[in-house]
Formats: C-alpha cells, structure tokens, sequence
C-alpha cells in the first residue's frame, strides 16, 4: 500500500530527510523521492485539505493513462455481410480497409485472423467459420469378397 500521506506529513511537518522517511514507512528512498517530487510538481502543499484521502491523493499524482490504440480493429459483422455477395474476396475487403485507415490499418494475415474469429480473440471463433464443410457422401463400395 502507497504511504503517500504520511511520507508527506514526514517531510513537511517533522522535516526528516528521504532516508529517513524511507525507513519510517518501509518504503524505498527512490519512491519517497517520488511521492516528494510528484507533490511539488503537481503544487500540493502540506497540510492537506481535510478531503483528501489516500486514494484521492493517489489518483491525482498518478492518473491513470490509457494507452493508445495503434491499429483500427475491422468491423467483422460487415465483413460477413460483404462476404455473402458475389465477387467479394476478403482480398479486396482488406484493400479497401487499408485504403480507408492508412497506418491504422492490421497487416493482411492478422486482418483475416481477426475477421476469422469474429473480433473476438484469437481462441474463440464464431460460428460461420467454425461450422464444418458440407461434404456430399461417397458411395460406399462393398468390400470385395474371397
């Protein structure tokens, strides 16, 4: 558990150095340097307002960050439907995909993997790709016999 309160009543109020601290709460010098730097950076003086609490202090030094989505994902349900008409490759699907988000786009094999499964992960596939080919019976042929 992050000590973020503490570490900073220990270094406003009771002016104990980073080692110090560091011993006091169990924490590494390198993270109350951290939570000490963060607190200046960010303009938060000692004391606190009274509604701050741990987690409030948490998420203001450290917001979460959401991480960018490089490749536009397809739209599987359109491709499906595209699919169904005549003439239409997965091919040509992927042209124009490609024509459509640039650098955004998935490469060739991982946009057929996606549309494959459906857009749903790689293990889970849906059921039109999954359903088994239709395969006319052969005659059977009697064995021959002695």
């Amino acid at each position: 558990m992050k000590k973020i309160i503490e570490v900073l009543r220990l270094k406003y109020e009771a002016q104990l150095s980073h080692d110090k601290i560091a011993r006091a709460c169990q924490l590494s010098k390198g993270a109350v340097y951290k939570y000490v730097h963060l607190a200046k950076a960010k303009g938060i003086t000692w004391p606190l307002a009274d509604d701050v609490d741990e987690a409030a202090l948490e998420a203001l030094l450290f917001p979460a960050q959401e991480k960018p989505q490089r490749y536009v994902p397809p739209d599987c349900f359109q491709i499906h439907q595209e699919l169904k008409r005549k003439g239409v490759t997965l091919q040509l699907l992927w042209a124009e995909y490609v024509a459509r988000y640039e650098t955004q786009a998935y490469r060739y094999s991982r946009f057929c993997a996606c549309t494959a499964s459906g857009g749903i992960s790689r293990s889970v596939a849906c059921a039109s790709c999954t359903r088994p080919a239709r395969r006319r019976s052969s005659t059977t042929v009697a064995p021959l016999s002695r």
